[in-house]
């Protein structure tokens, strides 16, 4: 009993000083917030735009920021990056535009929306100078519009073209004696390419090259107007392989010199009037967003609605999900606001659940009965992605944004031969009707398959009768295009399934314009989480996607994530864009 007591009292005593403690965390972290300031933006200072970050939608925030001094650990969205380059061109505090350009994570039209940004930074007279170690392709894209680019004199240009890799599970799959019971509508909807075949079929080789080609194309051309070369010239030098070195990528003109990185920091010294030993006042991107500013206000409000990611029923607090539930809320609860004048929807999605993408794209249909309804495409909106995005009153896309797929499909995988003869698990029951025991324990038998493709077949029309609407067209006109097939949006102008070329700030003057504001302020959705929110949905809802990141390497986790969204595509009717695209 003595030893009881004595563990208890100490245990006891341990608590109370814990407690203490976290009590004394807690205030002096509150202090440290309400003393906390926006950092100072100095005279003469040169914004660093990195573009190894990967700019997501909406702003990323780190947890610790709110507890630590340090600037860098949030990472501001795509749209934030545009408006600050935009505050940089009239901010008399900046002189100039640093790049950093070797990685660029981000997604072709991500990049564009980028370009165009530093493009109208050019007409403040005001430098641009880019640098880089190892500069891949996408980001040369952004990086070409500098007035200055160099490359590390032992550096390298990937100057090779860009090729697209697809992977095929049929051969896995046989070998496990899984039979994936496959059903769509389209001849074009290759997302079940995968399963049922070991490369690529005529149709998706077909429409691979058309798009692929066309975000190549449009690359050469940007390329060509930025260093005034031919996009014949730029394209035979990928095609003969004479860009090996750093030299090559000077002596054909890709860049402008060969310099390493304090020969760069002395040449912006002497832009900036500063002699050999003073300090550049660099604030990278991430410091300059904490600087706010960027933001407009007025009276009216325009509400932005972020949608990234694959596209699922019911809710979700996961980053990177458009839970169907979630989103209808968003959208009636900007419908029904009556200080919203209209609603720009931001769409980066594959697609995913059919039946999701329809309750949203209901949604998005009452919305518009109200006031005006804008959509912007990122990288990425086909599929369930344009299903959700078609009754909108206009719609804007890069040329190089992949949009269309207008197709659905069904995978019921059979698993009864892999479970007798690899596991030696067998199955028997009974049944109350015909079809009560249909799924994945037994092959479907020939009514059931008619069963499941007729109602893939009705889903299909019913997705063509929505863009038809949308977009005001001929349903046969739309089945023509439509078959799952997938487009650039250099394609998909032409054909009608898009409006207007332009990013996300093009749509929300748009959405001005058709609201009749000129005084406005956005308010940006899904609203960003608090310190608290993020630290017990972490701690509730670990999210292991970085640790599997670092341990299975990017490309590794890639197929990872594919194998992961093709689980989520079994059992249920999918509006989604064939494959994860790796580009290269």
């Amino acid at each position: 009993m003595k030893s009881f007591f004595k563990i208890f009292f100490a245990s006891l005593l341990a608590l109370v000083i814990f407690s203490l403690i976290v009590v004394f965390v807690v205030v002096g972290w509150i202090a440290g917030l309400a003393s906390k300031e926006s950092p100072r933006v100095e005279s003469r200072s040169v914004v660093v735009l990195d573009l190894s970050q990967n700019f997501k939608e909406q702003q990323v925030e780190s947890p610790l920021s709110t507890l630590s001094s340090n600037d860098e650990l949030d990472v501001p969205g795509l749209y934030d990056v545009v408006r600050l380059i935009q505050k940089a061109k009239t901010d008399k505090n900046i002189s100039g535009i640093y790049i950093v350009a070797d990685a660029n994570p981000n997604g072709f039209a991500s990049s564009e929306e980028i370009r165009n940004a530093l493009i109208d930074f050019k007409t403040s007279k005001k430098f641009i100078i880019a640098h880089g170690n190892t500069i891949t392709q996408k980001a040369y894209h952004v990086a070409d519009v500098a007035d200055k680019l160099y490359l590390n004199p032992t550096g390298l240009l990937e100057w090779a073209g860009f090729s697209v890799d697809y992977f095929f599970l049929k051969g896995a799959l046989d070998k496990l004696e899984i039979q994936p019971q496959i059903f769509y509508a389209g001849k074009f909807k290759s997302a079940t390419e995968p399963f049922r075949t070991d490369k690529m079929t005529p149709e998706n080789r077909l429409q691979t090259t058309i798009w692929l080609n066309d975000l190549y194309n449009h690359f050469l051309l940007k390329a060509s107007a930025a260093r005034k070369l031919d996009t014949a010239t730029l394209h035979q030098l990928a095609n003969d392989g004479k860009v090996q070195t750093a030299q090559d990528a000077l002596d054909n003109k890709l860049v402008d010199g060969l310099k390493y990185d304090d020969q760069v920091k002395d040449e912006i010294k002497s832009k900036l009037g500063l002699g050999k030993y003073d300090k550049i006042n660099f604030v990278s991107i991430n410091k300059y967003a904490k600087a706010g500013g960027f933001r407009k206000s007025g009276k009216d409000r325009i509400a932005v609605i972020y949608a990234e990611g694959d596209i699922v029923d019911g809710s979700s607090d996961q980053q990177g999900l458009i839970a169907s539930e979630n989103y209808m809320k968003l959208i009636r609860k900007a419908r029904l606001d009556k200080t919203i004048k209209a609603i720009v929807f931001r769409v980066n999605s594959g697609g995913g659940s059919a039946l999701a993408s329809d309750n949203i794209w209901r949604e998005l249909s009452l919305a518009k009965q109200n006031k005006p309804i804008v959509v912007s495409f990122g990288d990425v909106a086909a599929s369930g992605g344009y299903y959700i995005s078609c009754a909108a009153d206009s719609i804007f896309a890069e040329p190089n944004t992949i949009t269309g797929s207008i197709g659905v499909f069904g995978i019921i995988p059979n698993m009864e031969t892999f479970f007798k003869n690899k596991l030696g698990i067998t199955f028997d029951g009974v049944k109350t009707a015909q079809y009560a025991d249909a799924g994945v324990l037994h092959p479907l038998n020939e009514n059931e398959k008619k069963m499941i493709q007729h109602s893939i077949d009705l889903t299909y029309e019913q997705f063509k009768k929505r863009v038809s609407d949308g977009r005001r067209k001929d349903t046969a006109y739309i089945d023509s295009i439509a078959q799952g097939r997938v487009w650039s949006g250099d394609n998909a102008i032409k054909i009608g399934l898009i409006d207007r070329f332009g990013g996300l700030d093009d749509a929300v003057n748009c959405a001005a314009r058709l609201a009749k504001s000129t005084d406005y302020r956005l308010r940006e959705f899904p609203q960003t989480q608090t310190i608290f929110d993020r630290i017990f949905r972490s701690s509730s809802s670990p999210d292991f996607s970085s640790k599997l990141k670092a341990e299975l390497g990017e490309e590794n986790y890639k197929i990872y994530d594919e194998m992961r969204r093709i689980k989520q595509m079994t059992n249920s009717t999918q509006a989604r864009l064939p494959f994860d695209f790796f580009i290269h």
